[in-house]
């Protein structure tokens, strides 16, 4: 895989990342029982998914999958706690407690991805 695909990958993962927590807010906002039983685990849980969908598609390395999961889980939720925190359901100090966590769930979504696809992977994708 080459750069431009590389980059391609991590665009399409970021962007569905945030539709979907920007998306989990929104229905938050209207909706208690989403803000009050679902914000920090459907969070974590939409980074750790748009993390493994990155490291099996797009990681080369071990590394790669590691940063470029936690990249993409923490950017998809640092806009969507940012949405939390304008529309007053959060607070600000989540933005980095909540976007910490969400990079590490990315994070381990990348690389347990990554192992797993690993086998699969033709040598010119690795």
């Amino acid at each position: 895989m080459n750069q431009q695909e590389f980059v391609k990958w991590f665009g399409i993962t970021s962007v569905v990342g945030t539709v979907l927590q920007v998306g989990m807010v929104l229905a938050g906002h209207y909706n208690e029982f989403v803000k009050q039983n679902v914000f920090a685990a459907g969070g974590m849980l939409i980074s750790l998914i748009v993390g493994a969908w990155f490291g099996g598609v797009a990681a080369r390395s071990k590394a790669g999958a590691m940063a470029g999961g936690a990249l993409v889980g923490g950017d998809c939720a640092l806009v969507g706690i940012a949405v939390s925190v304008v529309l007053k359901d959060s607070e600000p100090m989540i933005l980095a407690f909540g976007t910490m966590g969400s990079a590490v769930a990315g994070l381990i979504g990348g690389v347990v991805m990554y192992a797993l696809a690993g086998s699969k992977r033709s040598p010119q994708a690795a």
